[in-house]
């Protein structure tokens, strides 16, 4: 069941852990969509925190199989600190391809596809910081339909931004290849609002399971 007990207490560290990681890349994202000019040295701030989650994520499965008894369902467990795990390689994704396409000027849709993310992050980081307190699941289950409507506004930005992409886009062979380096950038930053969502899911299917 849901409960601070110490024994528990080292899996919900963790996941809170993973969601610090995780806002922080997120800001940091934004923060280079803001001024590209740091995407460099941002992209290497974010890879620090990827790497430092991919460690979290380690330990806590490691630490799961190690564990008889868990504070929730170990495949849930697992499903969520590999999803935190899954938001922060996406970060890191799109501030690598920023850096690696040499991207030098900043598009309107990927600065709100950022704060989109940085939102969906605070949330997810907000319903962990409660997951051990049973007593206060209809506020976690609050977070969860906030994420769940962000998402759908990257949704709506995603493919407002791929719209404005192709119309853009030209013949010109370089204008070609911005657009392909643009997708694949949008690609990841969308991806990383589902995840949120998909955490959320599973937030919501613990609450249920365990209220």
């Amino acid at each position: 069941m849901l409960g601070a007990k110490k024994k528990d207490g080292v899996f919900y560290e963790a996941f809170e852990r993973h969601a610090a990681c995780i806002v922080q890349a997120a800001h940091k994202l934004a923060a280079a969509f803001e001024d590209i000019s740091k995407a460099g040295e941002l992209a290497e701030e974010i890879r620090a925190l990827e790497h430092e989650g991919d460690k979290i994520t380690h330990d806590t499965i490691a630490r799961l199989h190690k564990t008889w008894i868990t504070p929730l369902d170990s495949a849930d467990i697992r499903r969520l600190i590999t999803t935190l795990d899954d938001v922060l390689d996406l970060t890191e994704a799109v501030s690598e391809r920023v850096v690696l396409f040499e991207i030098s000027s900043s598009q309107e849709d990927a600065r709100h596809l950022s704060q989109v993310l940085v939102r969906s992050s605070e949330a997810v980081a907000k319903a962990i910081h409660l997951l051990p307190t049973l007593s206060r699941s209809r506020e976690i289950l609050d977070y969860c339909i906030e994420i769940n409507r962000l998402e759908n506004e990257a949704d709506d930005t995603y493919r407002h931004a791929l719209a404005t992409l192709y119309r853009g886009g030209g013949g010109a062979p370089e204008s070609v290849l911005n657009v392909l380096k643009w997708r694949d950038i949008y690609d990841n930053l969308e991806s990383a609002t589902d995840r949120c969502e998909d955490i959320a899911n599973i937030l919501e299917g613990v609450i249920l399971e365990y209220s």
